[in-house]
Order: C-alpha cells, then structure tokens, then sequence
C-alpha cells in the first residue's frame, strides 16, 4: 500500500444518499454492517436519519447539515434519506473496508450462503447497475426490518444468528486484514509516538520535512456504493505543487 500521511489511516469519500424509495416507502441506502471499520459521517448538505441497530437495540438518529454521527464495529446501519442528503464519510482502517469489511442485512438463509450472498451483493458489469444497486437495497431492507421488528419485540435472537452468520462469511478473508491495519493507522500511530519522543529529546528534524498533499478525487460518474452514489478520494501523499 502506498503511503499515506492522511489523518488517522482513515480513508475519505463523499456520498449522495440514493433518493428512491425501499419497499417500505423509505428512500436511502442499503443497511450493513462493519465488523472492524468505525465510520463517521459528516452532513454537508439536505436532511435525513441514520437508523441503527446495536446491542441497545434499534434508534433513529436525525441528520442535517453540519450534523457529525460516528458508528463503532458491528453497529447495522441504514443511510435515510429525507431531501438532498450529502455526506462526507471517515471510514477507519483505510482499505479495509474495500477488503470485504462489511455484511448487507440480506435475509437470514442468503447470508449464511456465501455463494448466494455473493450473487446478490453483485453490481455485475457496467450495464444496469442501478438497478441492480436497488434491487440489493431492497433486499437488503428485508432482513434489516426483519432484525429491528425482533430486537424491538426484546428477541436478540436474530440479531446474535446475523453477528455469526456474518462473521463466518468473511472469516477467510480476515486473514489479510491485519496488515491493512497495520500498514495505516498503527503505522502512524508509531509514527506520531517517535515524534512526540523525538521533540521531548530536542530533537525536531522532522518539521524541515513538512509538505501540503492533496487527495485526488475519482475520475467519472460517482460509484454505487451501499448507501449512495459514491465519490472516493486517493488521500496516497503527493505534494501540491503549486504553493
């Protein structure tokens, strides 16, 4: 992985909610969930509610501009969009998110079937894919209303088969995720304590290597992602030229 001196080992990206409407008559997104990965969403623009699922049960947290909600791993969350919301999010463990690090809230028997659980978290070729993004949204509300109806009812039944479910369909893959890891932000992390040790010596040649980078947006059309139509940044460190 190329360097990155960008805050945290975080990775950063701008998402449009999707504006049409679930099977329930909600617009947004399609609710997931991390197994490592915190996020962070920062509201630029319009109105809407994250609505969550987590070992307190389901909640509903509204969202405007200028509104900043972070999730911890393993917190199921869908992307409601009620006019124009934008978002910019932080996703921690840069990388590891586009490693596999996230379940859709499929129905039950698809999730505990890789193969059919590939099948319907595929986008396919460039051809219809917003359909087919709105297709696994909506598959996606379906088990999501199926966990918030149990947890609501006081059965974490569900919930517990889904952590399971979802921990085995990536379990193999989580094999490479610790260098991810460790290759972001445990590497700045022992960056930033050498300094702050070196600085305590007296010792501060590292400011004379200071420099401006600046992140790359994605080329083309903005990328279905599972909550929106999705913009990621390149934050590898490359100077700014112009000063």
């Amino acid at each position: 992985m190329s360097q990155s001196s960008f805050p945290g080992g975080t990775s950063l990206s701008h998402l449009d909610v999707y504006e049409g409407a679930a099977p329930d008559g909600i617009c947004g997104g399609s609710p997931h969930m991390h197994l490592v990965s915190t996020e962070a969403y920062i509201v630029a623009e319009g109105r809407g509610a994250l609505q969550t699922i987590d070992g307190d049960g389901f909640h509903e947290t509204e969202l405007e501009a200028g509104s900043v909600v972070w999730f911890t791993p393993g917190t199921i969350h869908r992307a409601v969009n009620r006019g124009g919301l934008k978002v910019v999010v932080l996703m921690s463990n840069a990388g590891l998110p586009e490693a596999g690090d996230a379940v859709m809230t499929f129905p039950s028997a698809i999730v505990a079937d890789p193969a059919a659980y590939a099948k319907a978290a595929s986008l396919g070729d460039e051809h219809g894919r917003a359909e087919r993004a709105a297709k696994r949204r909506d598959l996606a509300v379906n088990g999501f209303e199926a966990l918030r109806d149990a947890v609501t009812a006081g059965n974490r039944g569900p919930l517990e088969d889904f952590h399971v479910a979802a921990g085995a369909l990536v379990q193999d893959r989580a094999a490479g995720w610790s260098r991810l890891v460790r290759e972001r932000p445990l590497a700045q992390a022992e960056q930033s304590l050498a300094l702050t040790e070196a600085v305590a010596r007296g010792d501060i040649a590292h400011l004379g290597e200071a420099r401006v980078h600046q992140a790359i947006p994605s080329a083309g059309e903005r990328g279905f992602g599972m909550c929106g139509r999705l913009r990621t940044y390149d934050v590898t460190d490359v100077e700014k030229r112009s000063r």
